[in-house]
């Protein structure tokens, strides 16, 4: 990655875990009951064969990271548990009524916020109402986030017992200044103990999520974190750029000043030796931000050509429905995005209602499909092609004059019906995406909607 690269392609953008990204979502497009018809029809095709995905949004935390952009509530007040899961429970009920026949679950993943802020009790009442009314696939994959100063031996066992195999810890960095900077306290020793007694507990995988560009990190300090994680040798690892959003996410990220940031070129630098010190010690780069080892389900769903790309991140299989529960979570019926409530007082209003508590989404047209699908397969394969004509459309040619300067940096290669991502346009397949993304074209945006690029 030289400098003059970084310079022309750091700019603003989507991380894609969806198309269209939400906010180009068109409101005069969607309702609620435009919504559950498209997730009636896509469940009634699909849930047979493939079965559904679940995400359950956990928002509590007890203390702040001010590097997160997640949507989470502060407090020390467990008492919360109880109530919230009462309710994450009843939206469940308002969904399985409307979908009739009996869901069959082929993923779980508890998000957060902290997930192992709830206790192990709370964690296996949730689970367990689940699946009163619902059926668990045969090669089903059921994953949590943990963090590693709270996450307990019990956790790991309680969770394992209801199916759970897959974890991943937020290492971030190992340097006790940027700890201090993010407001995330957190020895080796806590990540040691929790990755080894998931080992233990039985998990196949276990992850460890790492990010550069952190107030005052160095590219020392990547070394550093990566030795010790070399350490631990997690099955797979989301090695990341920090997303600086504050004019978005508010106070959250303004623990520090913006010259505490490391430079473009910084880290580009962390990047590359990152990258370099993880394919040293036998990690395989995945899609984008992912490194897996040979023996993880997700080099694996590589090699298959079955990686998949959804509000959850990479999944080693596809469902063409996902159902999110909880505060802000964000379903997809295939045909259509919906969101829910992002204030926990106004989840609960809503369920108290008896309604499902969305209050944004869209429903996709055919050229959004279209895009979706050549999106997916960038992210995910790094190439597409729209030999099909299912997948041509119009502004294809215009988008190859567009690819026209990444093709001569050596960073595509381009057919007049395909294109492919090379080893060094990696760092890029954003930037790539976005040539495709004419939603995010045809608008002006007063503020600045994402983090950069690079």
């Amino acid at each position: 990655m030289s400098s003059q690269l970084i310079q022309k392609y750091n700019v603003a953008g989507p991380r894609y875990t969806s198309y269209p990204t939400v906010p180009y979502w068109n409101s005069d497009l969607f309702s609620v009951e435009n919504y559950k018809k498209s997730l009636q029809d896509s469940f009634a095709a699909s849930n047979k064969s493939e079965g559904i995905s679940i995400y359950i949004h956990l928002p509590f935390c007890e203390s702040l990271c001010t590097f997160c952009g997640c949507n989470k509530r502060i407090t020390k007040r467990h008492e919360v548990e109880s109530p919230y899961i009462t309710a994450v429970l009843k939206e469940w009920d308002l969904y399985t009524d409307l979908l009739k026949e009996r869901p069959l679950v082929r993923e779980i993943h508890l998000g957060g916020g902290t997930p192992t802020f709830f206790s192990p009790e709370n964690l296996k009442m949730l689970i367990e109402g689940l699946f009163k009314k619902a059926d668990r696939a045969e090669d089903y994959d059921f994953s949590f986030e943990g963090h590693p100063n709270n996450t307990k031996p019990e956790h790991l066992e309680m969770l394992y017992g209801l199916g759970f195999t897959r974890v991943s810890y937020g290492v971030q960095d190992y340097n006790l200044e940027v700890q201090l900077a993010i407001h995330r306290f957190q020895p080796f020793k806590n990540v040691k103990d929790a990755t080894e007694n998931a080992r233990k507990a039985g998990y196949t995988s276990v992850g460890h999520d790492i990010i550069f560009g952190l107030p005052f990190q160095t590219v020392e300090h990547i070394r550093t974190t990566i030795a010790k994680t070399k350490e631990l040798m997690p099955d797979r690892i989301a090695f990341y750029s920090y997303a600086h959003v504050p004019w978005i996410k508010g106070n959250g990220q303004r623990g520090f000043k913006e010259e505490d940031l490391p430079t473009a070129d910084v880290k580009r630098e962390m990047y590359e030796t990152g990258k370099q010190l993880l394919a040293e010690a036998g990690y395989v780069e995945i899609g984008m931000d992912h490194f897996a080892l040979k023996s993880d389900s997700l080099y694996k769903a590589v090699k298959e050509k079955k990686l998949h790309r959804n509000f959850m991140g990479y999944t080693t299989s596809k469902t063409k429905v996902m159902i999110g529960l909880g505060v802000s979570a964000i379903s997809d019926s295939w045909s259509g995005f919906a969101q829910n409530e992002k204030k926990i007082e106004d989840y609960y209003d809503r369920l108290e209602a008896n309604e499902l508590p969305l209050y944004r989404g869209h429903i996709l047209t055919e050229e959004d499909e279209v895009i979706r699908q050549h999106i997916l397969n960038l992210m995910c394969r790094l190439e597409t092609s729209w030999e099909d004509k299912n997948v041509y459309f119009s502004e294809i040619p215009d988008i190859l004059i567009k690819l026209k300067e990444m093709e001569s940096d050596g960073l595509v290669e381009m057919s007049s019906k395909s294109i492919k991502i090379t080893e060094a346009g990696r760092p890029y397949v954003r930037n790539v995406c976005m040539a495709f993304d004419l939603l995010l074209q045809r608008s002006k945006p007063e503020t600045q909607l994402f983090s950069m690029t690079i």
